[in-house]
C-alpha cells in the first residue's frame, strides 16, 4: 500500500486532512490552527503540504518511521505549526492502520484500559445565575463533570481590580457549586489570563469549593512559573495546551509545574507522539486531560487515546458535538451516555467526515476577542 495524495478540506474554522492510498483505504484527522488560532491558520496547513511531500509514495503504516521523518526533516523542528500538520496527518495514518487491520485503533495501541472515557463538560453563562442553570441542565443530562470559566463573560476585559477578579471568580464559583453539589467535580480555566499574583488570590479563596483543577493559571511560556504557582494553590494545576514536543511536557514534568497534563493531539503531534507525553506523565504520577476544543473528529482520536491509556484522568467534551455544524461535517459523532464516551468498535477511527456537508460550512477565520484591561494593556486572548 502506498499514499497516493494528502488533501487538506475545510469547514467553518477547522481544518481536517485526508491521506489517500492506492488500495483505496482513507484516513482522516484533524489539524490544529496553532499559530493561527486568531485567524486563519495559514502556516499550519502550508505545514499539511510540507510533509505530504514527504509521505506521498510511502508506505502508510510505518507510521513512528513516517513520524520521525515528518518532525527531524525539518531541521528548525518542534514548531507548533509543523506540528499541528503531523499531528493531523499522524492521526489518519493511524486510521489507515486501523482499518487494514479491521480494528479500531485502541486495540492497535495495546487494547482498552478501561471500558468508557469520562468526561467533563464545558459550562456556559454570562452572569453566575446563568452559569447554575446551565450546570442543572447538563447534570440532567448525565454529566458528573463540569468546567467553567469564572471571570465573568469571557470577551469583557480583565478587571483592573485585583479584589474585583477574585469576588467575581468566588460568585461563579459559589453559584455552580451550589448547583451542581457537593459530589460534582468543577474545574476553572482561565485561559493563561492572570499573573501569577492573581491566580494565588483566586486559587486561595476558591480552596473551599473542593475543585478538581485550576486550569492554565498564567501564561504558559515560563514554566518555573508555573511551577511556583502551583506551589502555592491549593488545588492542583492543569497545564499543557499550547506545549506540543516531549521536551516541553519533560520541564513540565520535572519542575511539578502541573498535577494534570492537557496534550492537544491535534497540536502535539498527534496519537504517536501523546502516547509517549503520557507515559512520560506516568512516570511522574501526572495524569492526562487531552485538550479537546476542536470537532468530532479530534474527540475519536483523543478516545482512541484515552482507551489505550492508563494514566488518562478525564476528557475534555463540547455536548455540541451532536448540534449543528458539528454534527454534519461527520457521519455520526461518538455516542455519549451518562457522562462517558463510548468506544467505538467500528475499525481505524471509528468516524469520517461528511464532505457533502462542507458547502454549507464555508471555511472562515477564528476571530478571538482583543482583551485588555481597564488602561489598554494587552493579556493573553
Amino acid at each position: 500500500m502506498k499514499v497516493t495524495a494528502v488533501e487538506t478540506h475545510l469547514a467553518a474554522a477547522w481544518t481536517f486532512v485526508r491521506v489517500m492510498t492506492d488500495e483505496g483505504i482513507y484516513g482522516v484527522g484533524e489539524v490544529h490552527p496553532a499559530s493561527g488560532t486568531g485567524g486563519t491558520p495559514f502556516a499550519s496547513r502550508a505545514g499539511i503540504e510540507y510533509c505530504a511531500e514527504y509521505l506521498v509514495g510511502k508506505n502508510p503504516l510505518e507510521i513512528e518511521k513516517h513520524w520521525q521523518h515528518m518532525f527531524r526533516r525539518c531541521l528548525f523542528r518542534g514548531g507548533s505549526d509543523l506540528m499541528a500538520a503531523i499531528g493531523g496527518i499522524d492521526m489518519a495514518l493511524w486510521d489507515i492502520a486501523g482499518k487494514a487491520a479491521n480494528l479500531p485503533v485502541y486495540k492497535l495501541l495495546g487494547g482498552p484500559t478501561r471500558d468508557q472515557v469520562r468526561v467533563y463538560a464545558h459550562l456556559g453563562g454570562e452572569t453566575p445565575e446563568a452559569m447554575a442553570d446551565n450546570a442543572r441542565g447538563l447534570l440532567e443530562q448525565g454529566y458528573t463533570a463540569l468546567r467553567f470559566y469564572p471571570l465573568g463573560p469571557f470577551v469583557d476585559s480583565v478587571m483592573p481590580s485585583y479584589q474585583a477578579l477574585v469576588r467575581t471568580a468566588v460568585s461563579y464559583t459559589e453559584a455552580v457549586r451550589e448547583a451542581a453539589g457537593p459530589e460534582i467535580d468543577l474545574m476553572i480555566d482561565v485561559v493563561n489570563r492572570l499573573t501569577p499574583p492573581e491566580a494565588i488570590a483566586i486559587g486561595r479563596a476558591l480552596e473551599p469549593y473542593g475543585l478538581y483543577f485550576f486550569e492554565d493559571p498564567i501564561e504558559p511560556d515560563n514554566i518555573d512559573a508555573m511551577a511556583a504557582v502551583a506551589a502555592e494553590l491549593p488545588m492542583p494545576v492543569a497545564s499543557g495546551e499550547r506545549l506540543y514536543t516531549i521536551y516541553q511536557f519533560r520541564e513540565l514534568f520535572a519542575k511539578n509545574a502541573s498535577a494534570y497534563a492537557r496534550p492537544d493531539l491535534s497540536l502535539a503531534g498527534g496519537i504517536t507522539n501523546c502516547k509517549k507525553i503520557a507515559a512520560l506523565a506516568e512516570a511522574s504520577y501526572v495524569g492526562i486531560v487531552p485538550h479537546n476544543p476542536l470537532s468530532p473528529i479530534m474527540t475519536a482520536a483523543c478516545v482512541q487515546l484515552d482507551a489505550a491509556t492508563h494514566n488518562i484522568a478525564i476528557q475534555e467534551y463540547s455536548p455540541t458535538e451532536h448540534e449543528a455544524p458539528k454534527k454534519d461535517i461527520v457521519d455520526e459523532p461518538l455516542a455519549i451516555v451518562d457522562g462517558h464516551l463510548q468506544l467505538p468498535e467500528r475499525p481505524g477511527m471509528g468516524i469520517d467526515l461528511n464532505l457533502e456537508a462542507f458547502k454549507h460550512y464555508p471555511p472562515s477565520p477564528r476571530l478571538r476577542p482583543v482583551l485588555t484591561t481597564s488602561d489598554g494593556a494587552l493579556r493573553d486572548y
